[in-house]
């Protein structure tokens, strides 16, 4: 569940370029998405008692519940590391606070004014829903980072060469889950509804997407939910990147099981086409 608390009243409209600035169109544009993610990034940097709360329940379940269920498995004979394979899913719990919180952060600017500041600012309004986002993208990203060399330090196994790609995987999932939470964000003026929303639907994403349990372990009348979730190929891809753990328990479209970076494809598909549709609902707000 995003988190409840206003955002920092950290405010771009004094760096947003004005009606008198000259700049060209393109270069305005562009320093508008620069200012509007680094204002999601200052905010990340206000809050570090928020950043340890939101890692605090990933870390336990990775440490205590993996270490338990590895204790429990070698006694009876299996040898599989379960730190590793809940992994890719305690990153996807990490950032998912901090991507939907942008969608928190747009309710309340609309509350308290500062939205319509913005939307008077001689430049697109997709510019400003673009750099948003973006800001939120990094910022979920840089928990999951976080989560990520911590769990290396602590004893869960993985190749460092693969800390890369995992975290491009991760960059891409956040942006969906970002441009999901802002379109939600733009059609939603109260924010009591907008927490609603966000609580109910994403625990189901979360368990329907593989990571805690093998999708292929779920009731079959569940398998169209579990194929048309995102999330269950931003888990797979990234657990079968960090290892073999993934391989046999990930989704498959008719018995065949798709490429990673057809996985990662569809994800991104899924974000640009939310991106889009927040950048055209965002356009529309007066």
């Amino acid at each position: 569940m995003a988190p409840t608390e206003a955002p920092s009243e950290t405010t771009p409209m004094a760096l947003l370029p004005t009606a008198s600035w000259s700049g060209n169109t393109h270069v305005r544009n562009l320093r508008t998405v620069r200012v509007m993610w680094q204002r999601e990034l200052i905010r990340l940097s206000r809050s570090p008692v928020g950043l340890l709360m939101s890692l605090l329940t990933p870390l336990m379940f990775l440490m205590v519940l993996g270490t338990g269920l590895n204790s429990a498995m070698r006694t009876a004979g299996n040898d599989a590391d379960f730190r590793s394979y809940f992994l890719p899913g305690m990153l996807l719990m990490v950032v998912q606070a901090p991507a939907l919180n942008t969608g928190v952060s747009i309710v309340w600017d609309r509350r308290a004014g500062f939205l319509r500041e913005m939307l008077v600012a001689p430049v697109r309004r997709s510019a400003l829903i673009a750099g948003i986002c973006l800001g939120g993208a990094t910022a979920a990203t840089a928990y999951g980072a976080l989560v990520l060399g911590i769990a290396g330090v602590l004893g869960v196994t993985y190749d460092p060469l693969l800390f890369a790609p995992v975290l491009m995987e991760l960059l891409v999932t956040t942006l969906a889950l970002t441009a999901l939470g802002a379109l939600a964000a733009v059609s939603i003026k109260r924010i009591e509804t907008f927490q609603a929303v966000v609580g109910i639907s994403m625990m189901p994403l979360l368990f329907l997407s593989g990571a805690l349990f093998p999708v292929s372990g779920l009731p079959g009348w569940l398998n169209g939910a579990v194929l048309a979730n995102p999330l269950t190929y931003a888990v797979d891809a990234m657990r079968r990147t960090l290892s073999d753990a993934g391989t046999g328990g990930g989704p498959r479209w008719w018995g065949w099981q798709p490429p990673i970076a057809m996985e990662m494809a569809f994800v991104g598909a899924l974000a640009l086409v939310a991106l889009a549709t927040a950048a055209r609902r965002f356009s529309r707000i007066d």
